[in-house]
């Protein structure tokens, strides 16, 4: 019993092998079959087994360093690196950091097991088995294009929290287009289909969920929003999904970026919204050769977009429509609108006119899809609409609360100065001390 302790599973079979071979109960040829070794490999075993016994056909290297293993300091000198460095880094992430900028040569495998015996790491339990089957792909890129944004504190903290909008192909993962905005809203996605149609040209369908940026609430409604007009006038048909796992691929893409973004932005010193638009190209430049993958269809299923820049900009922007009056003016958020009277194609009183808001801010007139020369005044430019939804509310409070912060650590500034001064005797107010109200005679001589 104490011999067959140091022995494994498959060394007490061999031992039993060869005391048959011992006691002549078996051939060294039948044992050689049975073991898979030569004849001559069971006479040497043989020998083994009469001078050292079962011992001896335990395996030298056990209990012995590998002479393939990593040295100590090697060891210490990376796993330092992720302790100060990528601390809060996955070993997946941590492995494609140390191979790309410390020359590390090691397997990710590796690297695991050293960040989970220094506590770096706590391995995951694996996920259960899907119940349902993910839906296929789509075979051809541009045929579905996934949409959505996701607010995050994407700066850690060091600066506002914001919104990344981003569109992802459902047959190849590849990012086609991404930015940041403050708010999820109505122009930061036109401005993204902009950005999409002009790169790439008209995808067939994009998949978003019901949102009313999207869709309207009431199905009786029949007026489309800002964003399916765009989508008719391109003809690019617009799905709405009901649930959020039915647009899988970009949720799980947010909670990709929301891991590796954020700590690649964290290294790279990326501390506000225009430093993070003007890096973010080069970095979903780099993920798409990562995540990619090839459609099953080689051929692209974007459309050529036959329109100018200026006509695609047009159909991107924000479009409202208002009634001139008879002197051929009309309001838009407290600005005064006054058509010149001078000019071909001129509208005569009554008519109603589409007023385009472009995504830089300008105005256009449009009269049976002409543009009128006009000028505007700011009569009540403080009397704006300043309308909020579900996904910009949050954003709008912030601000307010924020700008209350700022009055009152102005207010406490203040103080603190005018207490300073008064410690010190030099304490003069800072508005002028007014004489008392005098009293009238009657009620003076009355006192």
């Amino acid at each position: 019993m104490g011999e067959g302790a140091m022995l494994s599973l498959k060394e007490v079979d061999r031992h039993a092998v060869v005391q048959n071979v011992l006691s002549k109960e078996m051939t060294q040829a039948a044992a050689a079959q049975l073991l898979g070794l030569s004849v001559r490999q069971v006479k040497r075993l043989c020998a083994a087994v009469r001078g050292g016994g079962a011992k001896a056909l335990a395996s030298k290297k056990r209990g012995v360093p590998s002479n393939r293993r990593i040295e100590c300091a090697t060891r210490e000198r990376f796993v330092q690196l992720v302790t100060d460095r990528y601390s809060d880094f996955g070993p997946q992430l941590a492995w494609e950091y140390l191979t790309r900028e410390h020359g590390f040569t090691y397997s990710v495998e590796t690297l695991r097991g050293w960040m989970t015996q220094a506590g770096l790491w706590r391995p995951k339990q694996r996920r259960a088995k899907r119940v349902h089957p993910s839906r296929a792909r789509r075979p051809r890129l541009g045929e579905l294009v996934q949409i959505d944004g996701s607010h995050h504190d994407w700066f850690e903290g060091r600066s506002h929290k914001c919104c990344l909008i981003a569109f992802i192909d459902d047959a190849t993962s590849r990012v086609l287009a991404a930015r940041f905005f403050e708010q999820e809203t109505t122009a930061g996605y036109l401005e993204m289909l902009q950005r999409h149609v002009q790169a790439l040209g008209r995808p067939l369908a994009y998949y978003s969920d019901r949102h009313g940026i999207f869709t309207k609430p009431d199905p009786e409604d029949a007026k489309p929003t800002q964003f399916e007009r765009a989508l008719l006038q391109l003809q690019i048909v617009g799905i709405q999904a009901r649930t959020p796992q039915a647009k899988g691929r970009v949720e799980r893409l947010f909670q990709t970026l929301q891991d590796r973004m954020c700590k690649a932005m964290r290294l790279a010193g990326i501390n506000d919204l225009a430093a993070a638009n003007a890096w973010l190209e080069g970095f979903l430049a780099t993920h798409n050769q990562q995540f990619g993958v090839a459609p099953i269809d080689p051929n692209d299923a974007h459309r050529a977009c036959a329109l100018s820049p200026q006509e695609l900009a047009r159909i991107c922007a924000i479009h409202e429509t208002r009634q001139l009056n008879r002197a051929l003016n009309c309001r838009f958020e407290g600005q005064v609108l006054q058509v010149h009277p001078a000019q071909a194609g001129l509208p005569r009183g009554s008519a109603k006119v589409d007023i385009v808001q472009h995504l830089d801010g300008t105005l256009e007139l449009l009269y049976r899809q002409q543009p009128l020369a006009f000028t505007r005044y700011d009569w009540h430019a403080h009397v704006k609409p300043s309308a909020h939804d579900a996904k910009t509310i949050n954003t709008h409070v912030e601000q307010i609360v924020l700008k209350h912060q700022r009055h009152i650590a102005q207010l406490s500034a203040q103080l603190a100065h005018e207490q300073a001064q008064r410690a010190q005797g030099i304490f003069q107010p800072s508005s002028h001390p007014s004489a008392p109200p005098s009293l009238p005679r009657r009620a003076a001589a009355q006192v």
